[in-house]
């Protein structure tokens, strides 16, 4: 699969959420099926959940597996959207990345506990890094994840649903993205394989 390929099947749902989020009102003026909703967020989460199953059917259809974030983290959007919808109460999407990034940031430390790296299992790798870099990129990871947790909570708590909605885009992407250019430096240093080396 194409990392552009791959990047559109990880965001594309998010980002559907995003402009759902804004139009959400609309719908539920508008669209029958979404009539007994009273506030956006939760016709934006039942075509989320929605564009996480196509994302994931896609993604089998064309490399037969689904990454291991991604599905993970899907599997907790339908959950947790299951919630939102069935006891129509948004509090179950706004903590759901709180608990996917809990839960990561316990296995990754958990795994150095027991001197195990499951970073690389985790991030479906592209590269290999030997086994000092494994340690040293799980531990900031798993701090990072602990981080992202903390801040959705602080998010969601003390401000809008629009607002939350768009700093799940605009701003934990960017923020992510900021921290694996971070890493850059770890990454070359313990690279022992690169994909090319691979073919």
């Amino acid at each position: 699969m194409s990392p552009i390929v791959k990047f559109s099947l990880e965001i594309g749902p998010l980002l559907i959420f995003f402009f759902i989020s804004f139009r959400g009102q609309w719908l539920i003026d508008n669209i029958p099926l979404f009539s007994s909703f009273d506030k956006p967020i939760y016709p934006a989460t039942a075509i989320f959940m929605t564009a996480i199953i196509v994302a994931f059917v896609i993604s089998w259809w064309i490399v037969r597996k689904i990454p291991v974030i991604p599905l993970v983290s899907g599997v907790f959007v339908l959950i947790f959207g299951f919630l939102t919808l069935w006891l129509h109460d948004d509090i179950f999407i706004k903590m759901k990345p709180t608990f996917i990034n809990i839960l990561l940031s316990l296995i990754l430390f958990i795994g150095l506990f027991f001197k195990k790296s499951l970073l690389s299992y985790i991030m479906d790798s592209a590269v290999e890094l030997d086994a000092q870099g494994w340690r040293k990129l799980t531990f900031l990871w798993a701090w990072f994840f602990l981080f992202l947790a903390v801040l959705n909570e602080i998010i969601w708590r003390n401000f809008s649903n629009e607002f939350w909605t768009t700093f799940k885009v605009f701003g934990i992407i960017p923020i992510t993205l900021i921290f694996m250019l971070i890493q850059t430096p770890t990454l070359m240093r313990y690279i022992t394989e690169f994909p090319e080396d691979k073919k």
